[in-house]
């Protein structure tokens, strides 16, 4: 059995995250699930969201496994994906958009970055996407914010890699992938990704709202500490769509609570919340507001310890 499997890993762990640029198409998700099944890794998670247009899967195993496994799951993103056709609510630059190395266990944050470098060689080699290193992993200090790196998205980056020496892929290039774009390749810690939907006394879905929350709570605009935040409309309602780099130093509830105080101040308050893919038992607060609003929050399956010791199956 998968649990007994588990049970058994000897060795370090590292946790990777690809996200994918297709919400959409379940069968097509399925199948880059599907080529990501490699002997030693462990399937913990994965999820679509039809109007971000964006799927994300997290695996966690033996470093050497786990490379392999993600490097399937961009081979195949790129076979299935065409971003000359794909439209939706989050920014991406390719097929396979993002795909870090966490530490899990017995593995350092440098030894995640070497993993990082070695799955970016085969990429390219194999299947012609280029590469731009972020995060740990960069290269260059310009790169370290993967914002930095996406700009202009697929669309602009097409454009702006053949023109600009300073765009160009880290591997490959000089131009990137025709329909499948670039990969960002990465190493970091834990990243929490977390959403919050609002409502506007007028009852609207206000996007203009959700926008100004996400400015006056994110790093950038003089907020939270490693918090990232946008505000967009998914499914009619507007939301503040966040990363949580560091929630040592800016806790989940600490979040959830300057998005409040952000909405009601503009005349709004904070709905449903919404959890993408797992976090850590460190980040877990069971009695706080912000898990309560999660439909459907179950820590034995959102909590990547707890996952880790029953993963799903393989589709």
């Amino acid at each position: 059995m998968q649990e007994n499997e588990t049970q058994t890993i000897a060795g370090p762990i590292v946790e990777c995250v690809p996200n994918f640029a297709e919400g959409r198409d379940p069968a097509k998700v399925r199948e880059i699930v599907r080529a990501m099944h490699v002997k030693g890794v462990h399937l913990l998670d994965w999820s679509l969201d039809p109007d971000h247009n964006r799927s994300v899967v997290t695996i966690a195993g033996a470093p050497e496994a786990v490379v392999e496994s993600a490097v399937r799951g961009v081979g195949k993103a790129a076979e299935l994906i065409d971003l000359t056709q794909q439209k939706g609510e989050h920014p991406r630059m390719g097929a396979a958009d993002v795909v870090p190395f966490v530490p899990v266990s017995g593995i350092s944050l440098p030894q995640c970055v070497m993993l990082a470098r070695q799955a970016g060689m085969e990429i390219w080699k194999r299947f012609g996407v280029p590469v731009y290193f972020y995060e740990a992993a960069a290269s260059r200090p310009d790169r370290v914010l993967l914002e930095n790196v996406r700009r202009g998205e697929f669309e602009g980056l097409s454009v702006a890699a053949l023109k600009d020496s300073t765009r160009q892929p880290d591997i490959g290039g000089p131009g990137i992938h025709g329909t499948a774009g670039a990969s960002a390749v990465g190493a970091r810690q834990f990243l929490i990704a977390y959403n919050i939907t609002l409502h506007a006394r007028r009852g609207a879905a206000d996007v203009g709202l959700a926008r100004t929350v996400a400015k006056e709570v994110r790093a950038s605009g003089g907020g939270l500490y490693g918090l990232k935040a946008m505000g967009v409309v998914v499914n009619g309602h507007a939301q503040v769509s966040m990363n949580v780099t560091d929630f040592a130093r800016t806790p989940m509830a600490r979040v959830h609570s300057a998005v409040a105080e952000s909405a009601a101040r503009h005349g709004g308050a904070v709905g449903e919340g919404e959890l993408i893919g797992l976090i850590p038992e460190q980040a877990f607060e069971p009695n706080a507001d912000w898990v309560r609003q999660i439909v459907g929050f179950n820590p034995e399956e959102r909590v990547l310890e707890r996952r880790l010791l029953h993963p799903l199956a393989w589709p």
